[in-house]
């Protein structure tokens, strides 16, 4: 992986040490909160309704087993023991003390960690696949270019202080699991006629107060004429962005006005007036970057293990286990392995110190110290040799990180909503939770299989709720929370932003309604057949009428 040289290194120190003398200004009294806010929030330090809350970002969701230690400790001497990871890929941490974040952001730089524009409306931490680099179905590792991203994004003069946040998700699989099509701009790996890799370029897709699905602003740019075609792309944003109201000022408003066919012709006349080589990487920083992520030395291992065979076929819960949470890998004799911070009943994303550590040991002893942040939620291990699964499980299984549900109905995706968040109208967690427990059973769960589930607390959908299956928004009402459901949704490849169903439930109405729309699923679906492709066969009016019928 990625490591720091004397430039990151220096880059981040200073940014800390800056920091450190705006907090304490902040605490003399020299600098009032109102002062002190955009300072704050260059540095990914939000308030929050009970505290602060830090957001360290974890580029492209990748962490060493060293970073993960870094982290559990800082959950245990700075925080309450545990942190939250986003769909965003970072962690957060909820109660810091105001005087000890610049001590946390020092621990953080000893392992090349930092919170820097993890906030504000700048571009944000750059995502991608979390099974990037080993994935069975993948044209190319796009870490390289990811890293390359954060590079160029990083306290970029142009695009520090833009008309909204900004973000970026990217692939190198044609089987999207990076969420690509609603951000901002998607990056989605593909060959061109001779075979050379490059970008799908895909612009103005986002969730929010006005969810849209990112149109294609390029078929095909080469990988080493991507920075620049993105710094064109970027400039037209902002200088046409709006900034006179926050509710229009992402790029999707501006696609969407504009029109595709014009926003991609001033681009287009962007790119071709610029000098490339003075704007494109060095290829020599390619190339040194590209050597970070060379494939680790993989065993010469057998197409099929004895051990493994054995504990499939004698544990059960092994059994589930491995069917539901293993991902093909490209080398043979190896898997990925999700590991689910959902257990039932659990705040999802939260993870103790204590299991962090489980985790950093586990990428140490069965993979190569690497572990990866998912944007659902859950933790990656990316490359386990298959003989050493039972023995990962077993490890697992002490430390509660066991429950075989990557994808199921209980693998909910639900933001900190009103129990944290000051921006939230309505609670998600304990909808979350509510939600887990109805569907406990794990043989309903793989009855109905896969079902998209997501949760957020306010319309800035940070639960990503407009491209569930099922989707569930939570509202506030003459004091009262209540919440919408939406149908239909899928971030996948073919991206689509669910549906509402019509008036809110209460909190407690919630895991019922969410029953009748399974059970009319189940007895209606063909043999075979998703949620999705059933809701899809049968239209929105059906579904919605089996919600409300006890309505």
């Amino acid at each position: 992986m990625y490591r720091y040289d004397d430039f990151d290194e220096r880059f981040v120190r200073e940014r800390v040490a800056q920091f450190r003398g705006q907090v304490e200004r902040r605490l003399s009294g020299a600098l009032t909160e109102d002062e002190f806010k955009p300072l704050r929030l260059m540095n990914g330090l939000y308030l929050q309704l009970h505290a602060y809350m830090l957001r360290v970002a974890i580029p492209y969701g990748m962490l060493s087993s060293h970073q993960m230690r870094q982290l559990a400790m800082i959950a245990d001497r700075w925080d309450r023991g545990y942190g939250h990871f986003t769909t965003r890929q970072n962690i957060q941490y909820n109660w810091p003390q105001l005087k000890d974040v610049p001590d946390i952001l020092e621990a953080l730089a000893d392992v090349e960690m930092h919170a820097i524009q993890t906030s504000g409306n700048c571009i944000r931490n750059v995502t991608s696949d979390p099974f990037a680099g080993v994935a069975a179905d993948e044209i190319e590792d796009p870490r390289p270019t990811a890293e390359m991203l954060r590079q160029w994004s990083s306290l970029h003069p142009e695009f520090s202080f833009l008309p909204r946040k900004f973000k970026i998700a990217i692939t190198g699989s044609p089987n999207d699991r990076a969420a690509t099509r609603v951000h901002d701009i998607g990056l989605r790996m593909v060959r061109d006629a001779d075979g050379n890799p490059g970008f799908e370029v895909m612009v103005g897709g986002g969730q929010g107060r006005t969810p849209m699905i990112a149109k294609v602003l390029r078929d095909f740019v080469p990988k080493q004429q991507l920075i620049a075609y993105l710094e064109a792309t970027m400039r037209v944003y902002n200088l046409h962005g709006r900034r006179d109201n926050k509710f229009k000022a992402r790029i999707k408003i501006l696609v969407h006005e504009l029109g595709i066919e014009e926003f991609t012709r001033q681009v287009e006349a962007e790119f071709a007036a610029m000098d490339l080589p003075a704007v494109s990487p060095d290829p020599a920083e390619w190339a040194r970057i590209e050597e970070a992520f060379t494939p680790p030395t993989y065993a010469a291992l057998p197409e099929v293990s004895p051990l493994f065979v054995r504990a499939y076929e004698t544990i059960p819960e092994f059994a589930a286990w491995a069917d539901i949470n293993l991902m093909p890998h490209k080398a043979q004799g190896y898997a990925g392995v999700t590991v689910s911070l959902k257990p039932i009943g659990g705040i999802p994303g939260d993870a103790t110190s204590d299991q962090m550590r489980i985790l950093a040991d586990a990428a140490d002893r069965f993979g190569f110290g690497q572990l990866r942040v998912a944007h659902e939620q859950n933790i990656v291990l990316p490359d386990v040799p298959v003989n050493d699964l039972p023995a990962l499980w077993r490890m697992l299984a002490a430390a509660g990180l066991d429950t075989p549900n990557r994808g199921l109905i209980t693998d909910i995706i639900a933001c900190p909503g009103l129990d944290y968040c000051s921006l939230a109208t309505a609670r998600s967690i304990p909808i979350a939770q509510s939600i887990s427990e109805r569907f406990a059973d794990l043989k309903r769960q793989r009855e109905i299989g896969p079902l998209a589930i997501k949760i957020s607390g306010c319309i800035n959908a940070c639960g990503h709720h407009h491209v569930g299956h099922i989707g569930v928004l939570g509202l506030e009402k003459h004091g009262q929370e209540y919440y919408q459901i939406t149908l239909g949704g899928t971030p996948e490849g073919d991206a689509a932003v669910g549906v509402n169903a019509g008036p809110g439930l209460a909190a407690e109405q919630v895991p019922e309604a969410i029953e009748r729309l399974v059970d009319h699923y189940l007895n209606e679906r063909l043999d075979g057949e998703t949620f999705l492709k059933t809701y899809r066969r049968l239209g929105h009016d059906a579904f919605k009428g089996a919600l409300y019928a006890a309505g």
